[in-house]
């Protein structure tokens, strides 16, 4: 994951980490009850064009802010507010643990829980910060090229056009059990972010004989 942050994607990258997210695979739902399911297509759409609502909502805000203090406090409403766009869109909970690998079976309870905490908060905090870069791109989600009734994933490809060219994204959705569209992974000009994120935790393991406790401790420091 270090290695990935020194790309040079300027925000028309970082508007792709909305979801942020990898996942193996989603759960099963029935396939009877796809008629009331909304679009995956339609879900990206509502949620990229609800994020920069906020997005211009809190800039404003931030800029306006006459001391460091108030500045801090705007930071976070900003990132409680995007969290809460991302909490209808992306189990985190789900996505941690698949990060954390073949480690996530030796490790307990209350580790998920606490690398599911911290993987969420670095995530919203580092993405969001990038996400108030926004400017003039334009992010536009492609037509859908596959029927999505009956199926547990479908792929949703989305492209940022900006003044240094276009950024092609790609949305891996995947149906739970209660019948939900979820982003399980995302693709940003070939680089397979849930990979990315599960080599970084197995590595930094690795580094640590295998004390989870400690990759959890410095993941904010090692990652973000």
């Amino acid at each position: 994951m270090r290695q990935w942050l020194k790309i040079s994607v300027g925000f028309a990258m970082l508007a792709a980490l909305l979801s942020a997210a990898t996942a193996i695979a989603a759960s099963t739902a029935d396939s009877s009850d796809n008629a009331s399911i909304t679009s995956p297509y339609l879900l990206i759409e509502d949620i990229t064009a609800e994020v920069l609502a906020k997005i211009d909502v809190h800039r404003r805000k931030i800029d306006s802010s006459k001391t460091e203090a108030e500045k801090k406090q705007q930071m976070n409403c900003y990132f409680d507010d995007i969290e809460a766009s991302l909490d209808s869109v992306v189990d985190f909970i789900w996505i941690a643990r698949n990060v954390m690998g073949p480690y996530r079976k030796t490790s307990t309870s209350a580790q998920r829980e606490a690398f599911a905490e911290v993987f969420r908060t670095g995530l919203v905090e580092t993405y969001g910060r990038g996400l108030l870069a926004y400017s003039d791109e334009e992010i536009v989600v492609l037509p859908g090229g596959e029927d999505y009734t009956g199926k547990r994933k479908v792929s949703v490809r989305q492209e940022v056009r900006s003044a240094d060219g276009n950024h092609p994204l790609e949305y891996t959705m995947g149906l739970n059990k209660a019948g939900h569209w979820r982003i399980i992974n995302v693709i940003i000009n070939g680089i397979n972010l849930g990979k990315t994120f599960r080599n970084q935790f197995v590595q930094d393991s690795q580094k640590n004989d295998g004390n989870i406790d400690r990759v959890i401790a410095n993941w904010g420091s090692e990652v973000i």
